[in-house]
């Protein structure tokens, strides 16, 4: 009997083992080269799983160790997965070819999350293609005009929350991404849904908007379990059924909609946000608007506005006290555009702010929000690198794109650690090779929403620099180390001081 049982038990062991290594010769026999140390149902993913490993440092460390590669294959726990690494394919992948990988690699559950399930980021075939029409057409430069109306109004908010945190006191000290989110989150409830998001009032904090981006976006060991199940292991997910959105804020902001849509019956609802501005398109196109859809593309607009946003605007900040030679020539700018608008902010005056653009962009080269573009093969087509490697890519492969490996590759950029926006100078940013920066993504599935981040950024940046100067704070710990999270978020924050000039 304890034979029989102990021979049980082993077969039941030998049996887990090869199901959970049944995939693990997929590249070999492909003739593709695979990473090493794959383990058993994690694949090559524990690191990153536990906590480890921040995603951006495991994708870098591939990137480095088999560069001279133009691709490589690694394991999502138990699925084949390929890791491109070099800009021609990327260009395969995101443009030249875009109908054999039209689709992102994240799995939502839309019973689940019906919220997020309608970002056009998740949608794939007509649906996206109708969802990304609606939304270029909202985010027109008509459209952005009349956006920015409201923007203004938080920018002077902004603007008064900060004279009284100086009142009196020489200089403050600020942690830049705690302080740039209060002013994106109360730019998403006033340009979004026309509403106070309560963000500078430090009494209703309960009722901020800024409660419920830390809600979603805090980096935690629950969080970052479960944005690797919906990125790396989405059948897993299927499973555990695990909700992106809680459901408290899923109810809070379809009764919101809801409300805000009868209040616009009553034309009690403001006219400059995005919400009216969605429905005013479905109007004009004689559709029956949907009320899940119109709170679906609303929250799209909190999650795109609130984070990815913040996070930028915090990193921007951290490289202007870091630099003040910069930082000045940037006042300089924001000044002279000022004088030239009556000193109005105003939608061709950003646009005038060209070295304000290279700032910018520069930042989000050294730091990019989003670390990793994940693709999933639609239809199978051949992948041919540099290197003479060819590979036969199946449909349903996934395909990972190291963004910020990319952006800091010395092969396409000079001296890549080093902070230096004349990069994107006029004269030189065509010569930076295409595909090696891609903070907004590329091709027809780039960030529809990049041009209201863009305009939000720049004009509570111009708020800043107009009156204040920032100087580093040394509880910012350099280097920076980003905790291993599915966000970047640098470990102790970044701290400065705001002067008034």
């Amino acid at each position: 009997m304890t034979i029989a049982l102990v021979s049980l038990i082993v077969g039941a062991f030998v049996a887990l083992y090869y199901y959970l290594t049944r995939n693990y010769k997929y590249w070999q026999k492909r003739g593709v080269p695979c990473v090493d140390g794959a383990l058993p149902g994690f694949g090559h993913m524990l690191s990153v799983t536990s906590t480890k490993t921040h995603i951006a440092d495991f994708c870098d460390k591939i990137y480095k160790n088999y560069k001279g590669r133009s691709m490589i294959g690694f394991y999502d726990f138990t699925s084949p997965s390929l890791m491109i690494l070099e800009p021609q394919l990327v260009k395969t992948v995101m443009q030249t070819n875009f109908s054999s990988f039209s689709e992102n690699a994240i799995y939502l559950d839309p019973k689940l999350d019906s919220l997020i399930a309608h970002n056009p980021f998740f949608l794939s075939g007509e649906k996206w293609q109708n969802s990304r029409k609606r939304l270029t057409n909202v985010f027109s430069s008509m459209r952005l005009k009349i956006l920015l109306e409201s923007v203004k109004k938080v920018c002077v908010e902004f603007e008064n929350y900060i004279d009284k945190k100086l009142s009196n006191i020489e200089k403050t000290e600020f942690e830049l991404k705690t302080l740039f989110a209060k002013y994106t989150a109360q730019v998403v409830a006033a340009a979004g849904f026309g509403i106070n998001g309560y963000c500078f009032d430090v009494e209703k904090k309960n009722m901020s908007f800024t409660k419920i981006g830390k809600t979603l976006f805090k980096p935690s060991t629950k969080n970052t379990i479960m944005f690797a199940l919906l990125i790396f292991m989405p059948l897993l997910n299927k499973i555990f059924k695990i909700r992106f959105i809680p459901e408290h804020i899923d109810r809070f902001i379809k009764t919101l909609v809801t409300d805000l849509i009868e209040q616009g019956k009553k034309d009690k609802i403001p006219k400059n946000n995005f919400l009216h501005l969605m429905l005013e398109l479905e109007h004009s196109e004689n559709n029956k608007f949907d009320i899940e859809v119109l709170a679906g593309h609303a929250f799209s607009f909190f999650l795109d506005g609130y984070e990815t946003s913040s996070s930028t605007m915090s990193y921007i900040g951290f490289h202007l006290a870091s630099h003040p030679e910069v930082q000045e020539k940037l006042r300089e700018e924001v000044m002279t555009v000022l004088n030239r608008h009556d000193g109005e902010i105003t939608y061709d005056g950003l646009r005038e702010m060209t070295y304000m653009d290279q700032v910018f962009n520069e930042s989000m080269r050294m730091i990019s929000p989003l670390v990793i573009i994940k693709k999933r093969c639609t239809e199978e087509f051949e992948l041919k690198g540099s290197d003479g490697i060819v590979c036969r890519v199946q449909s349903g492969t996934k395909i990972v794109i190291p963004i910020q490996s990319l952006h800091k590759d010395p092969q396409y950029w000079k001296h890549p650690e080093e902070y230096d926006p004349e990069r994107f100078n006029p004269e030189k940013k065509h010569s930076n090779e295409r595909f090696t920066y891609l903070p907004f993504g590329e091709g027809p599935r780039m960030c529809v929403g990049m041009r209201m981040a863009q305009l939000q950024i720049k004009a509570g940046l111009a708020t800043i620099l107009k009156k204040y100067r920032m100087e580093l704070s040394p509880k910012t710990q350099i280097p920076l180390k980003m905790i291993p999270s599915f966000v970047q978020v640098p470990k102790g924050g970044l701290w400065v001081y705001l002067r008034q000039i």
